[in-house]
């Protein structure tokens, strides 16, 4: 539950990486995620997995999902200098932390279609990759915003690749989705959002059914 606001002053954003996020929409930064911090991550979501029945909504199936929002070193994460730096960026105001939770793309399972987190809305969505991620493992693809024609063409995507600890952070507004899991390797990774501060009450008044337990009284000032 949001207790007291609690301001928190966030860095800015290197010059070469914001002129990439504002051309493409989406920015992933490699290796962002501490070594040392990566096995406890992958203890955290393997701990949080539960029945669906833990859920207030239920989940889509194909995938595996894990309630992470009250660790210690998700929450450091999700406040990670370079991650703050860049919601910042994309925001360009005061945000806070909406929501962090574990999924992960089941064998043969995890294919979305392209879509949007939000369509039109001002939001911004990272994905921290705890396991290695490519094409057999059910990883994210995206459409970049210059080819972005406002309808979903997958011959416009591009299946993104890299190693457990990089953080993809992409505009809410961005067409991505999961591939299919076809190699059933592991591929957990954790989902959160930063929200303006104006969007606040309006969030808050679905915490319940959005599974929220943490306190999210932090606000980010760029």
């Amino acid at each position: 539950m949001c207790t007291a606001l609690t301001p928190t002053k966030v860095g800015s954003l290197a010059a070469d990486q914001a002129a990439l996020l504002d051309r493409d929409g989406y920015l992933l930064l490699r290796g962002a995620i501490p070594e040392a911090w990566r096995d406890l991550l992958r203890t955290a979501f393997d701990a949080g997995v539960g029945p669906s029945e833990q859920w207030a909504v239920p989940k889509a199936p194909g995938w595996r999902h894990a309630l992470v929002d009250l660790d210690p070193t998700v929450r450091e994460t999700c406040r990670l200098p370079t991650l703050l730096a860049v919601a910042g960026h994309m925001l360009e105001g005061p945000f806070f932390l909406a929501q962090v939770e574990g999924r992960e793309p089941l064998p043969d399972g995890g294919h979305q279609p392209l879509h949007r987190d939000g369509a039109g809305l001002r939001a911004v969505s990272a994905m921290v990759f705890l396991d290695d991620y490519g094409p057999g493992n059910g990883a994210t693809r995206v459409v970049r915003r210059p080819l972005d024609q406002g309808d979903p063409d997958e011959t416009l995507s591009q299946t993104l690749a890299g190693e457990a600890g990089d953080i993809l952070v992409f505009d809410a507004d961005l067409l991505h989705g999961a591939t299919r899991n076809v190699s059933g390797a592991r591929r957990r990774s954790l989902l959160l959002n930063f929200l303006p501060e104006r969007d606040r009450a309006a969030e808050n008044a679905f915490r319940v059914v959005r599974n929220v337990r943490m306190d999210n009284g932090e606000v980010f000032t760029p």
